[in-house]
């Protein structure tokens, strides 16, 4: 009988196209996966894997055990998910992943009172603008600005997370818009909402800086580097900032809460939902849910 283990990194090789890649997805390094790959093959007795300079092909042995391996995963996470579901309610751990600027600016912030209401339940928060895979068990519950499209999972609009144009009250050019320049994300965001929604308030206007992530966005504005687009439950609450208009078209992005379907009946994880809810929707700053 061959390693789980071993097929598993077969997997995120499989996904990533890569070793490197998927040495990212499983958190381990290049050695580990390229170790993992030829235990199977060795334990198959077949090569899984063509091994290119640049990338990693599945030969045609490699495709047909990648998708039986992929039923094999889903079987398993179904199983996880099924006991999950029944354990003792209210006790447990939840794992959440959501937008770093959510975790980082909200969530993070309400954490003592969540254990104050739910002592049971140790809540484990990720940070990650990608969308994670629940049916992989990657989450219990997850946080998204996109509508969640897959068929295997709950979801429920919680709220609106509007942005504006923010500026360090100290900013040179702040009564000058013609002087303005603006905090934009780098090539790898082109087609984030906000991003298109900034650079089209930009217009001929330079962007004076490219930066990953809003958190370093709101520090730039703070210290005068230009023009932020921020979520306004950051921009109003900073002391250092001032909301600037420039009669550019509201734009918000919608907040949503997914699980798996085989989950929502779990008492823990329904617990970690209606609390992210109630949260959300008794915060003005994030608007109606709807």
């Amino acid at each position: 009988m061959f390693d789980w283990e071993n097929l598993r990194h077969f997997l995120a090789v499989g996904r990533a196209g890569t070793l490197s890649g998927a040495a990212r997805s499983l958190r381990v390094d290049h050695a580990t996966v390229s170790r993992r790959l030829a235990a199977l093959e060795d334990e198959l007795k077949v090569a899984l894997v063509e091994r290119l300079p640049r990338a990693c092909r599945l030969t045609p042995a490699g495709i047909q055990v990648f998708e039986q391996a992929k039923a094999m995963e889903a079987a398993a996470f179904a199983v996880e998910r099924h006991t999950r579901a029944s354990q003792a309610p209210l006790s447990g751990k939840v794992t959440l992943s959501a937008p770093p600027v959510l975790v980082t600016h909200f969530l993070a912030t309400r954490l003592a009172d969540f254990q104050t209401a739910y002592p049971g339940i140790q809540l484990s928060i990720t940070a990650e603008a990608r969308q994670v895979s629940l049916t992989r068990r990657e989450a219990d519950v997850a946080l998204r600005l996109v509508r969640p499209k897959e068929s295997s999972n709950v979801i429920r609009r919680i709220g609106r997370m509007p942005f504006a144009l923010y500026a360090s009250r100290r900013y040179s050019a702040l009564s000058e818009p013609s002087r303005w320049t603006f905090i934009a994300y780098d090539e790898q965001f082109a087609d984030m909402p906000q991003q298109q929604w900034l650079l089209n308030i930009a217009g001929q206007r330079p962007v004076s800086c490219e930066l990953s992530d809003i958190s370093s966005h709101l520090i730039a504005a703070r210290a005068g580097a230009g023009v932020a687009g921020l979520p306004c439950f950051l921009g109003d609450t900073d002391k250092q900032l001032v909301r600037v208009d420039d009669q550019g078209a509201p734009f918000a992005r919608d907040i949503w809460l997914v699980t798996h379907r085989d989950l929502r009946r779990s008492e823990t994880v329904r617990a970690v939902m209606d609390y992210l809810s109630e949260a959300f929707r008794s915060d003005t700053a994030f608007g109606e849910a709807g």
